[in-house]
């Protein structure tokens, strides 16, 4: 029995492009293979914006509530709150 693996979780994630550092906030069930898809272009919106690398994450165990608090993160407080959050990292890459 693997605790991970035997249990669904639902994740909330931010990329960004190395090409011309846009965010893209998404969310899925897999992140491994939604990161993938994001970098082989096949994802929508993110096609042509490659390569990316994912810069935060969260995980919840109920869908609603991922997709609530990917809601948030797209909204201008969302935004605030992950750069207030993220403020030494983005200190420490420009």
């Amino acid at each position: 029995m693997n605790p991970v693996r035997d249990n669904k979780f639902y994740y909330v994630y931010v990329l960004r492009s190395k090409r011309d550092g846009v965010w893209y906030t998404g969310f899925t069930d897999n992140l491994r293979k939604r990161f993938n898809e994001h970098n082989d272009g096949v994802a929508g919106w993110t096609r042509g914006r490659g390569p990316f690398e994912l810069i935060y994450g969260e995980f919840s165990k109920n869908v609603a509530d991922a997709r609530s608090r990917e809601r948030y993160l797209k909204s201008g407080m969302g935004k605030r709150y992950l750069k207030n959050r993220m403020k030494r990292f983005l200190s420490l890459t420009g």
